[in-house]
């Protein structure tokens, strides 16, 4: 028996990217509203109900909107807005530190932040572990392509060649925040420094580490050790390690779609600190792969399927 699949939200890019990784895959159905009914709400809540699982690629307050036009139907949801990832009653959709159990059960799943993937993926685990301490002030420099800013952004520098660089959130506030402190189990929110690069995709998080200066820090080789044990054999998050660390870590302009998550741990040579990086898609590991990983996993069928690693 097929699945039907309702797409809310099919036009923008997070969509457009779900649909593709979806395509030709024999156990969905795909259903489709016409340009003109993709915002009626008639529409959407037919759609939404006959579904037997939603994904909505939406602006949060019209994720929200879905989500009560779809109450009383019993259809599954996956939410790839911010909307839901610290709410009641919802399945934080990162398989690898919720439990791939947890996901397969839910149905209500909310798809972490781009940026807070890189994160959460990078220090969760290791205060769990105690490996670093819960109520250390720790700060994220990440830098992203356009296209995790939706098209008004991705307009703006298709449009504009002369941004080089886009710093924002400099009022410290910023909407991923509050999953980055849920899901790493620390006592305060991090200082969050976000900027764009004129590249269309790709994502790169970094956590720096004064180690000598953290009380019950673990070394940076214990770091990795933890993340290598924390991940095992995944296919999806891999942990590099540097005997020799590289010269540098690059983004391309032009990279391809991918949906894996590369993680990586460097330190200086008396061990007093390191840094901590994750590289990704945002549109991949960081969105629309997520969902995809996600909805394989709630459909009981192989986690990796249809997605490009």
């Amino acid at each position: 028996m097929t699945i039907r699949i309702f797409i809310d939200g099919a036009a923008g890019t997070t969509g457009l990217e779900i649909r593709e990784r979806l395509a030709g895959r024999s156990e969905f159905e795909l259903l489709v509203l016409e340009d003109d009914r993709r915002k009626d709400k008639s529409a959407r809540r037919d759609a939404l109900h006959e579904a037997d699982i939603a994904i909505l690629c939406l602006p949060d307050d019209a994720a929200r909107d879905a989500v009560a036009l779809a109450e009383g139907s019993g259809t599954r949801i996956i939410d790839a807005s911010s909307a839901h990832r610290v709410a009641d009653g919802w399945t934080y959709g990162f398989p690898e530190l919720i439990g791939h159990e947890a996901i397969a059960n839910a149905q209500l799943v909310s798809n972490p932040g781009c940026y807070p993937t890189g994160f959460l993926a990078l220090v969760a685990p290791l205060v769990q572990a105690s490996a670093l301490p819960a109520d250390w002030p720790y700060t994220v420099n990440a830098v992203s392509g356009y296209s995790g800013g939706g098209n008004a952004l991705i307009d703006r520098f298709e449009e504009d060649q002369n941004i080089a660089f886009r710093a924002y959130g400099l009022a410290l506030t910023h909407k991923h925040l509050p999953e980055m402190r849920e899901y790493a189990g620390l006592t305060s929110e991090p200082v969050f420094s976000p900027s764009v690069v004129p590249a269309h995709r790709g994502m790169l998080v970094d956590v720096p580490l004064p180690l000598a200066a953290m009380p019950g820090a673990a070394s940076a080789t214990s770091l990795e050790s933890g993340l290598t044990d924390h991940y095992g054999d995944s296919a999806i998050v891999k942990v590099h390690s540097h005997p020799t660390p590289p010269a540098e870590l690059l983004l391309g302009k032009d990279a391809e779609p991918w949906d894996g998550l590369a993680l990586h741990v460097f330190t200086g040579e008396d061990g007093t600190q390191a840094r901590l990086i994750a590289m990704l898609d945002n549109l991949g590991k960081g969105a629309s792969g997520a969902a995809i990983q996600n909805l394989n996993i709630m459909c009981g069928v192989p986690e990796t399927t249809g997605l490009r690693l």
